[in-house]
């Protein structure tokens, strides 16, 4: 069994077997967190660590690792931290056509080649939010596909075929300097 799934085991009946998951996972889930939301990360991080710790008993090893596990919970905090902002926004902005934040503007100050920014910036937004999701887990977060998959709850399968066809469209549809750049990157 892995440690960590050892671990979420454990602390059903000894609460303090969930602290050496804390240790050991903070660091990466703040970085996905901060990477998305730079100016509530921290608040995030912790409200993480609540539902996890609240739902530690609905980790299931058969659908994955307890580090995509985690990521997944991550994943739903930010999308709940996302739509109470947007709805906060919504009603203290004038209209539909106020201008939102753009979560991806992280992506454009991580680029080592700020040549290959706007093109890369354009086509990861042009992926289906699930392939990009899944992409920018596997790239950033370093997770694997089959810990991507547990992320976002998806058979590793699915998560695999998805993040193929997200790395093929990102290549295909970059040009000159770009894909000479980042395809062996993302090839």
């Amino acid at each position: 069994m892995d440690p960590d799934e050892d671990l979420l085991a454990r602390s059903a009946r000894e609460p303090t077997a969930f602290e050496p998951l804390v240790a050991r996972h903070s660091a990466a889930l703040h970085g996905y967190l901060v990477r998305r939301a730079p100016a509530a990360a921290d608040d995030l991080l912790s409200e993480v660590w609540l539902q996890a710790y609240a739902h530690r008993a609905t980790f299931d090893a058969g659908r994955g690792s307890a580090r995509g596990w985690l990521f997944g919970v991550a994943g739903k905090v930010l999308s709940r931290h996302r739509q109470t902002t947007a709805r906060a926004a919504a009603r203290t902005e004038p209209g539909p056509d106020a201008v939102t934040a753009d979560p991806w503007q992280a992506v454009d100050q991580r680029l080592d080649a700020a040549s290959v920014a706007p093109e890369l910036r354009r086509r990861l937004a042009e992926l289906p939010s699930a392939e990009r999701e899944l992409l920018l887990l596997v790239a950033w977060e370093q997770l694997t596909p089959a810990e991507a998959a547990a992320a976002v709850g998806i058979p590793a399968g699915t998560a695999r075929s998805r993040l193929h066809r997200a790395r093929a469209r990102l290549r295909d549809g970059l040009t000159g300097p770009a894909r000479t750049t980042l395809t062996g990157d993302f090839a």
